[in-house]
């Protein structure tokens, strides 16, 4: 009998550049984006919570999934966000980051898939 190891989560940590400011200054607009990543994945919303760091900065932000979390830090005037998502359990990032990405359109992304832990 073989057993087989899982991950107890994937996390991805998307670097996207090359991104419109203006789709990266709205904290509301960032919430909605990220409430419909998480959806999309499958994950299940408990909070979220964001901060704008004056008109046409950056936001930085974060929505607490049962799953784990989405986190996601911009700088609209360099056209880049980093994006944080982590979920276990059935949820699936991979679908989550799609969504941001069809919505912030990046010319440049890199993104690092990291399995975490052992179950």
């Amino acid at each position: 009998m073989t057993i087989e190891h899982r991950p107890a989560g994937i996390h991805l940590l998307a670097d996207l550049a090359g991104i419109d400011g203006g789709l990266l200054a709205d904290p509301a607009a960032i919430d909605t984006l990220l409430r419909d990543a998480a959806l999309a994945a499958g994950a299940h919303i408990l909070h979220s919570h964001f901060h704008a760091f004056g008109p046409e900065q950056g936001v930085t932000g974060v929505l607490l999934l049962a799953e784990s979390h989405i986190s996601i830090h911009t700088w609209p005037e360099h056209g880049f966000a980093a994006a944080d998502i982590f979920m276990c359990g059935a949820a699936q990032p991979e679908r989550a980051l799609a969504v941001i990405d069809a919505a912030l359109r990046p010319a440049h992304r890199s993104v690092r898939t990291i399995p975490r832990g052992q179950l």
